[in-house]
């Protein structure tokens, strides 16, 4: 097989890429394409301003702003990707489980009392998590 070369432009695109990696990050969150890079690189240069904010020397300016944005991104993503039906499921057997540990402690609660039955040990504990499905 012949390994076919690169364009010399590309080759050097590449290797400005490499001295400035916080370019790599730039696409891979989305705010913008190789193609667009490498077309503003190879009409105004390695030396114009927009290439500051890229450089390794350079500081963030908005950093906590981004990880703000990052998290609740996370969250809404993680959000959608949630089944209704899985989550019904995991609230009722938290729900059974505070409901079980609510009965020991009442057990415990009564034991004070040696001659005298708590009224609420027969009694299940009420629910605290009603959801009704639309």
């Amino acid at each position: 097989m012949t390994k076919k070369e690169l364009h010399p432009t590309v080759v050097q695109f590449k290797e400005f890429v490499k001295k400035n990696p916080k370019i790599v990050l730039e696409v891979r969150e989305g705010r913008s394409s190789w193609q667009e890079l490498y077309e503003d690189w190879y009409l105004l240069g390695e030396e114009d301003s927009k290439w500051e904010s890229f450089r390794s020397d350079a500081q963030p300016e908005n950093k906590t702003e981004e990880k703000k944005t990052d998290w609740m991104s996370n969250i809404f993503n993680s959000v959608k990707r949630m089944d209704p039906n899985q989550v019904q499921g995991y609230i009722t057997n938290l729900n059974q489980a505070l409901a079980a540990i609510q009965g020991v402690i009442s057990q415990f609660q009564g034991s004070s009392n040696p001659g005298q039955k708590p009224s609420n040990v027969n009694q299940p504990p009420s629910n605290p998590f009603t959801f009704k499905k639309d």
